[in-house]
């Protein structure tokens, strides 16, 4: 059952719980945010929302410690989103917890997460020495971050944003630059964003001044990015757009929430530097 944002755990003093508890995870209504950007049960766009676990521990049957990578694929269509405190309260409970092999532990993920979000979440869950999702990806894409802009708004102004209609273009563009902030703690939210489109040529400099005017937004990532997408697209309005966000991991565990105009679309950059 899903709780109102002010009863999670994000603000509050918590014991860590170091052996296996799904209760601890804390579903949050996808719809209460989407509303404010007129979203409803039918979405204007495709996506995932990827999650990567980097300090999720268990005991085999021998007592032996082992040390996994995980990576969480949760669906947007998903009623809820799991809280973030509550997601590493809840892997961090593994801790301590003796299970007979990863496929074990994989089951244990699959059916307690699906259960929180609401959603069949798919899990790639590897030892260490098998994870390939620690692999950087090659960068193609052209960053905004050293033109030299005046910046005055701190809170998302999309009206900034500003296209060129004489040319068409296909390009990838991205930016180091996005910081928001938790609607609960305040804490700052580290991101990269990449913007993948074609049509009308966005202008770089007006994409780069709408990217810093998050800087003191308060919201969480998955909603940080739906705004972003649905700005382009209102403002821009390009024959097809990709919008994915890889935030800087905190507690262990980093959020990477992708949405696009096309259903076949698949996210293209892998774990980052500051992640």
């Amino acid at each position: 059952m899903a709780h109102s944002v002010d009863f999670s755990p994000l603000g509050q003093k918590t014991a860590y719980i170091s052996e296996y508890d799904a209760s601890l995870l804390f579903p949050i209504p996808r719809s209460e945010s989407r509303k404010a950007l007129y979203v409803t049960e039918e979405l204007p766009f495709y996506g995932v929302d990827i999650w990567t676990g980097y300090e999720l521990s268990w005991l085999n049957s021998k007592g032996k410690p082992e040390v996994a990578v995980a990576e969480f694929s949760i669906p947007i269509d998903s009623p809820f989103i799991v809280e973030s405190k509550s997601f590493k309260l809840y892997l961090n409970s593994f801790n301590q917890t003796k299970f007979s092999g990863l496929e074990d532990v994989k089951a244990a993920l699959v059916k307690d997460l699906s259960a929180a979000a609401g959603a069949t979440i798919v899990i790639d869950l590897r030892y260490l020495n098998d994870a390939k999702l620690l692999i950087h990806s090659n960068l193609n894409a052209i960053c905004l971050d050293g033109l030299d802009v005046a910046v005055e708004s701190y809170h998302p102004r999309p009206e900034l944003l500003a296209i060129d209609q004489s040319l068409t273009v296909t390009e990838s563009l991205c930016s180091h630059l996005l910081k928001s902030n938790c609607p609960v703690t305040g804490q700052p939210d580290w991101a990269s964003l990449f913007v993948e489109y074609s049509g009308a040529k966005i202008d770089h400099e007006s994409l780069l001044k709408y990217v810093i005017s998050f800087r003191e937004h308060q919201d969480f990532h998955e909603h940080c990015v739906e705004r972003i997408f649905l700005d382009l697209q209102t403002y821009c309005k390009p024959e097809s757009l990709s919008v994915y966000a890889r935030y800087t991991r905190r507690g262990g565990l980093d959020i990477n929430p992708f949405r696009s105009s096309h259903e076949d679309a698949v996210p293209k950059v892998g774990r980052l530097l500051r992640q």
